[in-house]
């Protein structure tokens, strides 16, 4: 098992390194010119004052001093300084993470919830009604754009019905309690605040169900197809002939054979939750890195979007390590 671990680690490492190459160059190698896009017409007219901020973000140098600096900073902790807000990348990704990582998770448990049931009820009903409905809902949820789902969510609930909050976090007149943890909800039970919870619940509601709405549909239909690969399996016949109950064998014997391509892909789903929400935060106005990430892009940002990027790089190998270290567990057999 530790030699198992220490491998995956270490490509984890390797694959981290070249990580920082691709990002760098990426960022680097990109039409415009950032200092231009922050500069108005008058001070971009400037050459001397256009010279001191490429000095300033060290666009002077030459591309490898450049990537020399960057891992120089990764090291110490530094990702480098915002041309857009003129404060440390680092401080910007750990004000707007926890949003993110609130609002993620949350559309992460819901798809679990509903969607591990529902593919498993799919598989043991197969092609009843019950797998038609399953197999539709999941199908909606995979084909439906995240723009479209979202803007119909907030014209339904918001604009039409009227029972669900506006975009955003917390309702205008809402005072958010002292930061502890950046995680809305837990900062408010830690400040007894309980009218802001409500309201912080409240409005986590529409977004998540618009961030589990995909990741639902493919872990109900990932969930079916294995369960129904399981099921077919000789220790299933076994199980029945021994005259155990239906839903020993289907909870006790087939979902945990079956839990492989599951943890696969909900690990995966999560980590795109937490990278690839710019399109839900951008339309419910929610302060997090997906909305950072769209507002750096649109500035040029590149000290900003290499951060968030290499963020998400970051967010990725983990999951994927963990994952890895998961199969040990599920099934002793990778490790040989």
């Amino acid at each position: 098992m530790t030699r198992y671990i220490v491998s995956r680690l270490g490509i984890t490492i390797v694959m981290a390194v070249l990580a920082t190459l691709v990002i760098f160059l990426i960022a680097n190698t990109v039409p415009g010119d950032p200092v231009l896009a922050q500069l108005g017409d008058v001070a971009a007219s400037n050459k001397e004052f256009v010279a001191e901020w490429r000095a300033k973000f060290g666009l002077d140098l030459p591309l490898w001093h450049r990537y020399l600096i960057f891992l120089y900073g990764l090291i110490h902790g530094d990702l480098g300084i915002s041309i857009a807000s003129q404060r440390p990348v680092l401080d910007d990704i750990v004000q707007f993470a926890p949003a993110t990582l609130e609002l993620a998770t949350i559309g992460f448990v819901l798809a679990l919830l509903v969607g591990i049931p529902l593919g498993i009820v799919a598989a043991v009903w197969r092609d009843t009604w019950v797998d038609h409905i399953a197999r539709v809902v999941s199908l909606i949820g995979v084909s439906s754009p995240t723009f479209w789902l979202a803007f119909i969510m907030l014209a339904v609930f918001y604009g039409g019905l009227e029972i669900a909050p506006g975009p955003g976090q917390l309702d205008p007149i809402a005072l958010a309690p002292d930061r502890v943890t950046g995680l809305l909800l837990i900062d408010t039970v830690i400040a007894g605040d309980w009218g802001t919870f409500r309201d912080a619940a409240a409005h986590l509601v529409l977004p998540s169900i618009v961030l589990a709405a995909a990741t639902l549909g493919l872990i109900t239909r990932t969930t079916r197809a294995s369960m129904l690969e399981s099921i077919q399996q000789d220790y299933v016949r076994v199980a029945r002939a021994k005259g155990l109950r239906k839903s020993t064998i289907i909870l006790g014997h087939v979902f945990p054979n079956a839990l492989i391509p599951v943890v696969t892909l909900g690990g995966l789903a999560y980590a795109q939750l937490l990278s690839g929400a710019v399109m839900t935060e951008t339309i419910f106005s929610w302060p997090g890195l997906g909305l950072y990430t769209f507002r750096s892009a649109a500035a040029l940002d590149f000290p900003a979007i290499m951060g968030i990027t290499l963020v998400v790089a970051l967010v990725y190998l983990l999951i994927n390590l963990m994952i890895d270290i998961s199969y040990a567990y599920l099934d002793p057999r990778v490790m040989r």
